[in-house]
């Protein structure tokens, strides 16, 4: 074989010992139980806290996702500082911060801003000692109503799509033929200068 070109030498080692460098995944069903358990575990430990941190919902790039809410990984710290939250104290009530984090969208902005103060109407907060309490902190006549949620329930991520109304069809749009209307305006675009020079 002639080499040419600017490429790379064939120069392939084809006779390793392959056996013994197979990767085997025989322990990937036990990892997944042990995984469950430590975050039931977790869950039990941290109650009444809820479960998850709160993020914030943004729309993906695409038309095919796009009216999907997900969830970003982290709150900036312009959110924070809209919804009158101190980015260290956001930390410790279960928002999570990124100061990196940029908002390029004054809608998506206003309505992450909208979430963090709906999540603060809903915000109990317990007392770290039993012997310091602040003002804001709950009592334990409180601590007793609220059950352990999944903050996602609490505050579900806001979506940007509008909703779609419903109506019936009219006549007008029953009598309609789509497909001949485009062929008639597929035609006068074509014949455009023609009909021009007849006229």
């Amino acid at each position: 074989m002639s080499i040419k070109h600017n490429n790379m030498l064939p120069n392939q080692h084809f006779r390793k010992h392959w056996q013994r460098r197979v990767r085997t995944w025989f322990n990937q069903p036990g990892r997944k139980l042990r995984r469950r358990r430590a975050r039931q575990e977790k869950t039990v430990r941290l109650a009444p806290r809820p479960v998850g941190m709160l993020r914030p919902t943004v729309s993906a790039p695409t038309t095919k996702v796009k009216s999907k809410p997900i969830s970003l990984l982290v709150e900036g710290d312009p959110l924070c500082q809209a919804a009158g939250i101190p980015r260290r104290y956001a930390a410790t009530i279960g928002i999570s911060v990124d100061h990196r984090r940029r908002n390029r969208c004054l809608e998506s902005l206003e309505r992450n801003v909208k979430r963090l103060m709906l999540y603060k109407t809903h915000l109990v907060v317990f007392p770290r000692r039993t012997k310091k309490t602040r003002r804001t902190d709950a009592m334990d006549v409180c601590r007793r109503k609220y059950p352990q949620v999944s903050v996602d329930t609490v505050v579900p991520p806001l979506s940007s799509k509008a909703a779609v109304e419903c109506r019936v069809i009219s006549e007008e749009e029953r009598s309609f033929e789509a497909f001949a209307a485009l062929r008639r305006a597929r035609k006068e675009a074509k014949l455009v200068g023609k009909r021009d020079e007849e006229s």
